[in-house]
């Protein structure tokens, strides 16, 4: 209580004795908190929370107490617990900016479908075993919209590839496959998708095939069934897209090549032993090294 009441006086302003009043506590013993010794877990608190506001500001806000630990333990090499950051960013009105929409779904009638044979195991031991991809839309401007397509890796959770386009066509699926598959040639991954009419094309039937690839499908209305490519296009709306106003083309695309680099390079991740996904990948082939 006290410590929010420094807080506040200190970085919002606010009178003193009515913070005091509201708090039910005398000035004195406020005076009396302020002057004393401070204990060991009161310095740390202070050392984290200039930490913390820097952060915080670093990405626009979109830290949340969880994020925020896990950066905090990694760069400043603490050992800090998730409930104190949770109690500081509460007491500085830290609060992740981020919010999330609902998916729009486009109902399509299939040349080909597959079974899902990924049937909901999300887990795998290393890179290039499963592979989820998608296309979901963001707007610019007035009236722009432009389709976001990409792949996802179950085992290091990296965006393995993706394309931004202005249309959500064959074209853009099968560019965003062709680059993943030319940067590893070598993988042969259980490959899962959606229903969407490009997934249940010949044509990319045809080029999982030549790949080695196994095709895998969500059911019918069942999105959970590709639950991790849909997280991802939550958490970089959420992240970015929702945050910002896009005046063109070129700014949203710019906005998306910088966030999926951070995401990819620099954003920790708890499931990921709070490594980024491409720290997890070099930690996974040492393992097997």
């Amino acid at each position: 209580m006290y410590l929010t009441i420094h807080e506040l006086h200190d970085t919002k302003g606010y009178a003193l004795t009515k913070l005091c009043n509201f708090a039910g506590i005398e000035r004195s013993s406020y005076y009396k908190w302020l002057n004393r010794e401070a204990s060991g877990n009161e310095q740390f608190n202070k050392t984290l929370i200039p930490l913390i506001r820097d952060a915080y500001e670093e990405r626009g806000g979109i830290l949340g107490y969880r994020q925020m630990t896990i950066k905090l333990n990694r760069e400043q090499e603490f050992h800090v617990n998730h409930k104190r950051i949770y109690r500081l960013m509460k007491i500085l009105g830290l609060k992740s900016v981020c919010r999330r929409k609902r998916k729009n779904y486009i109902k399509s009638t299939p040349e080909i479908t597959a079974k899902n044979v990924l049937s909901r195991n999300f887990n795998a031991n290393g890179f290039g075993e499963k592979w989820l991809t998608d296309v979901t839309e963001m707007k610019y401007g007035i009236s722009g919209k432009a389709y976001l397509s990409a792949i996802l890796d179950l085992g290091d959770k990296s965006i393995v590839s993706f394309v931004l386009g202005h249309s959500n066509n064959n074209a853009l699926v099968f560019r965003t496959f062709d680059i993943a598959h030319e940067q590893h040639p070598d993988a042969k991954p259980i490959f899962h998708s959606d229903r969407g009419f490009q997934y249940t094309s010949k044509m990319f039937k045809n080029k999982l095939d030549n790949a080695g690839m196994t095709q895998s499908m969500s059911r019918v209305s069942r999105c959970i069934d590709n639950g991790p490519m849909e997280a991802f296009f939550g958490t970089l709306k959420s992240e970015m897209y929702y945050l910002s106003k896009f005046n063109s083309y070129e700014e949203l695309e710019a906005a998306v090549i910088e966030y999926i680099e951070y995401y990819n390079n620099r954003r920790y991740q708890k499931r990921l032993e709070c490594m980024t996904p491409m720290e997890y990948r070099q930690h996974l082939l040492s393992k097997v090294a």
